[in-house]
């Protein structure tokens, strides 16, 4: 049988959290009576700073069952950083550790799915959406957009897949090899490289509460995930530079062509070709700067990626 730990981050999650853990407690029940998992199997679940009463339900779901763990950050860290914290919470301590948001989209019927692809043999197993007909044409065509845009700057990222996943413990440990301060998991994942398999299922609609993830939080996810994962963009610019050094080379051909033949404006010449001359070095020294920057700003930040100020098992040490 397999120990597994669920990790389930929370932010403002008041209105679905007890529909939650009340589902959740009956299917690891389910799964303990078939003996898919074993009876020390929990599920942590993450306050990541809210500003509702997330963590008093927290601590009322604890105390009336301490199958549930709960671990209170210190502020709102970010989804990403609330997830790395119980993950961090669970290793050492289960042979396979479940990720899930809290607002009931991912269908926890399949989580006997991820522990058959484990005990397989796989080491990290992916929730994949099997369709996207409960999203509005904008975020179907946008959500499409991302991932094509995600590859093309290189990064290996499973399309349809957000944060359900399934880790072994070899796995989470190795997860914890990467020492990104920012993060994106999904991107980080498939570094890791052992066996991987996937589960797909039918995302449902929320249960309650409001999307966390509204148009510009979206926005500012994906380029978040692009800059931290890619330093992509920076040669493009590069290359941009490269591209009007050549332009500003012709157009000082042209120019000089145009003022030896009499068709120039008088001080045209001169101008024209300082500002394409200087635009295209300019252009090209940045993009060069931007490389060395942006492989520093990769490196070097040791910001700590989140702080905990409670939890609420005795089995479940305390980290950063």
């Amino acid at each position: 049988m397999t120990r597994l730990y669920i990790v389930i981050p929370c932010y403002n999650e008041e209105a679905v959290l007890l529909e939650t853990a009340t589902r959740l407690r009956e299917k690891i029940r389910t799964l303990m009576s078939e003996s898919v998992i074993t009876s020390d199997s929990r599920v942590i679940l993450v306050d990541d700073g809210s500003s509702d009463g997330t963590w008093e339900l927290i601590k009322r779901i604890h105390y009336s069952d301490n199958m549930f763990s709960g671990c209170k950050l210190s502020r709102n860290q970010g989804h990403q950083n609330a997830l790395l914290s119980g993950l961090d919470c669970a290793r050492g301590k289960c042979d396979a550790v479940i990720s899930m948001d809290a607002d009931l989209q991912d269908d926890i019927n399949v989580i006997d799915e991820f522990v058959k692809k484990y005990e397989e043999g796989n080491d990290i197993v992916y929730g994949v959406r099997s369709s996207r007909k409960n999203d509005s044409f904008f975020k179907n065509k946008t959500a499409k957009l991302f991932y094509k845009l995600m590859g093309f700057m290189g990064a290996e990222i499973v399309p349809n897949h957000a944060d359900y996943r399934l880790l072994s413990s070899r796995a989470l440990e190795s997860l914890f090899e990467f020492k990104e301060v920012n993060l994106f998991l999904r991107g980080i994942v498939p570094l890791v490289g052992y066996k991987s398999a996937k589960v797909y299922y039918e995302r449902k609609e929320r249960f309650a509460g409001k999307s966390k993830y509204p148009l510009k939080k979206m926005i500012s996810f994906a380029l978040d995930g692009i800059t931290s994962f890619s330093i992509k963009p920076i040669k493009m610019i590069t290359s941009l530079g490269a591209i009007f050094v050549i332009v500003s080379g012709s157009m000082l051909i042209y120019s000089l062509i145009s003022y030896f033949t009499g068709h120039s404006v008088s001080g045209w010449t001169s101008l024209i070709t300082s500002i394409w001359t200087l635009g295209g070095l300019q252009l090209l020294a940045i993009g060069i700067i931007g490389e060395y920057i942006g492989k520093v700003f990769l490196e070097t930040k040791k910001r700590p990626r989140y702080i905990i100020e409670e939890l609420l098992d005795d089995d479940i040490s305390k980290t950063e």
